[in-house]
């Protein structure tokens, strides 16, 4: 943004330039700055957005240049090879052929994993784009793709994928949603519920480097599971053998927790021993699986929950009191419904600067517009609920005055003043509807909320 200079001194051209904006042009200029700073404050939330794609394309990257190395010094070293071997003519010219195919070979999986770099970056740059255009202007249009992608992301991590998919295509909205991403993780995870590791341990394999930086322990649970399959079929001896090859490394950082699983050789699958027993069990491959989603989304920077329901746990910690576990909880309240309920168990209850009351009858709010009122037994009612009380008992007593019933049951009359007014021509009774209490409307006490 370009500022323009002012001039200094007292100048008479200095004054003249200068104008006082009226108050009209002041508040013209402060809504857009307010909207301006939500649109601002909403963009800090987009991490996710930008962070998924972006680690998605330095794994790609990674993986191309690995794929190049070792192609590169398998070639080089078959060519040393080469010249160090005394090979007669047609075998250094079939050499040079296998190795040229190689490198062949190469160059197509670098094109391919150019291509996926270019992908990935196009997906960054159009990211950036769509974070970009957000503007005052269109905040409502911005606000609903954002819901779009939400909803999408929700569908992703739910399985849905064939919705996610369609909702995608039809707003628009491929390059902004992670669909590659978690349908890589999907595989996973429906082989870790068919019991197969296979696919769990190449992905630990392709993010070897990122895993043991963070000193995650994947790769190691997912070795004592297939361990324990082994011992769950009797191959005792190719148990071992596996024990060896894949399980020693660990021994020096895992030592207890790879002692109690080979010790499974010896208490076999139906023990009924509890420290053994429980690594028989199915619910070790649904901590698997968990294991995994918390890996997976640590990895590419990703929340945990779905996005849906943190935007929703946000709200609602601003609604939650304990009110809203009762089973007389206003139909206005979110956390009537028993969903929204589950969400927010584990979410504190919000802090009221300011006590509300919930009228019995009504279920509605008790507020300087509609006050609550205090009978003699002690139960409150809302001013909505007296006056139809009222209404009731003038109905009742006066049938023969059909003008003062429609008088009464003019909407702008039942208020606190037409209160009084119908008291003193029906000599204030009112029954509670609760007790059966009949009182004057004198001895109503109208109740103040701090």
């Amino acid at each position: 943004m370009d500022i323009d200079p002012q001039p200094n001194g007292n100048s008479a051209a200095s004054a003249t330039s200068t104008t006082i904006p009226s108050p009209t042009s002041t508040v013209a200029a402060v809504v857009p700055s307010s909207k301006l700073n939500r649109l601002a404050d909403s963009l800090k939330l987009e991490h996710q957005l930008l962070r998924v794609p972006f680690e998605h394309y330095k794994k790609t990257f990674r993986s191309n240049h690995r794929i190049a190395e070792k192609e590169l010094s398998s070639v080089i070293a078959g060519v040393g090879e080469a010249v160090k071997r005394d090979l007669s003519t047609e075998e250094a010219v079939d050499h040079l052929n296998s190795l040229v195919s190689r490198l062949k070979g190469l160059k197509r999986k670098l094109e391919e994993g150019g291509r996926n770099e270019n992908l990935q970056a196009q997906r960054c740059k159009a990211r950036l784009d769509y974070l970009e255009s957000a503007d005052t202007q269109n905040v409502s249009e911005w606000n609903n793709s954002r819901l779009q992608r939400i909803l999408v992301d929700y569908m992703l991590r739910m399985s849905y994928f064939d919705t996610a998919v369609k909702l995608a295509e039809a707003s628009n909205l491929t390059d902004l949603v992670d669909i590659e991403v978690f349908s890589e993780a999907k595989k996973v995870i429906d082989a870790l519920q068919n019991k197969d590791v296979a696919p769990a341990l190449a992905w630990c394999a392709d993010n070897k480097s990122r895993l043991k930086k963070s000193k995650s322990k994947i790769e190691f649970q997912l070795r004592l599971q297939d361990f324990i399959e082994l011992v769950r079929a009797e191959n005792n001896m190719r148990a071992i053998t596996y024990a060896r090859k894949y399980l020693a490394p660990w021994g020096a950082t895992h030592m207890k927790e790879l002692q109690r699983v080979l010790a499974t050789l010896a208490f076999k699958n139906n023990t009924e021993c509890i420290i053994y027993k429980v690594l028989f069990e199915a619910k070790q491959w649904d901590i698997l699986v968990d294991q995994f989603k918390q890996e997976f989304c640590k990895l590419y920077g990703m929340t945990l929950e779905p996005l849906l329901n943190i935007y929703l746990q946000a709200g609602l910690s601003a609604l939650k009191t304990p009110f809203c576990n009762e089973d007389d909880c206003t139909k206005e309240d979110p956390l009537s419904q028993e969903n929204f309920r589950k969400l927010a168990m584990p979410l504190p209850f919000s802090k009221q600067h300011h006590s509300k009351l919930v009228c019995f009858i009504t279920k509605e709010l008790m507020d300087t517009e509609n006050p609550p009122m205090v009978l003699p037994n002690g139960y409150v009612y809302s001013t909505k609920v007296m006056s139809f009380m009222f209404i009731l008992a003038l109905v009742s007593a006066r049938k023969e005055d059909v003008d003062y019933v429609i008088y009464v049951l003019n909407p702008f009359v039942v208020m606190t003043q037409g209160l009084e007014e119908m008291a003193a021509k029906n000599n204030g009774s009112i029954i509670c509807p609760r007790t059966g209490l009949v009182c004057d409307y004198t001895a109503l006490v109208k109740a103040y909320i701090s």
